[in-house]
């Protein structure tokens, strides 16, 4: 009888014991799931060693954050960039091109999107771009903030010490980019279209 006892009370769970080691796990997956839907992590994967075009006629948002970082591929290869964080962002169409080696040439891998189609939405985008060029205009501009102090676009901040600046709303006409990552939550892309061909088009 007191063997069967024994058995019991080996079986059992400790509820009190397995809650606080549970605890730090559960909060940690809360904490990281919450850094994730604001963007903090949009851009904290190794790029691809090739750089891509993006460009569109109009982007508006109401909310632009940068500051210069680096970004490492896969050799540990560092790329400076500055990184275009940007909040609702709305753009009157899209276009993004890479070059790709492949064993029957160099290919051009195209996805474009908006247009006659409708615009093209995204919340929390986030660019690492070695440029931009177009037409802007900013709202409420502050260059030269410390970047962890930004907060116009929600999870996107530098380190302590380091440039950065910020404007609450901004408009460009004209966007071209030449970018290491693009990286968006909610991305909605109207009249979608992926083309892959050797010798083919890029952006601009």
């Amino acid at each position: 009888m007191s063997a069967a006892r024994n058995a019991l009370r080996e079986g059992r769970t400790n509820w009190k014991k397995t809650a606080v080691v549970a605890l730090p796990a559960v909060l940690a997956v809360g904490v990281m799931a919450n850094v994730m839907a604001e963007g903090a992590l949009a851009a904290s994967f190794a790029v691809s060693g090739t750089s891509f075009q993006v460009s569109s006629g109009k982007l508006t948002s109401q909310g632009l954050s940068s500051y210069v970082q680096t970004d490492r591929d896969v050799d540990g290869k560092g790329h400076p960039v500055a990184l275009l964080g940007i909040g609702d962002a709305t753009l009157s169409d899209i276009c993004q091109a890479a070059e790709v080696k492949t064993p029957v040439g160099t290919v051009v891998f195209k996805l474009t999107a908006g247009g006659d189609a409708g615009k093209v939405t995204a919340s929390n985008l986030v660019i690492d771009g070695e440029d931009l060029v177009g037409d802007a205009r900013f709202g409420t501009a502050q260059i030269g903030r410390d970047a962890s102090t930004l907060d116009e676009v929600p999870g996107v901040k530098g380190e302590r010490g380091k440039f950065g600046l910020q404007a609450g709303d901004i408009e460009v006409a004209g966007v071209k980019s030449h970018a290491w990552s693009a990286t968006g939550g909610n991305f909605r892309l109207k009249g979608m279209r992926v083309d892959v061909s050797i010798g083919g088009k890029k952006c601009f």
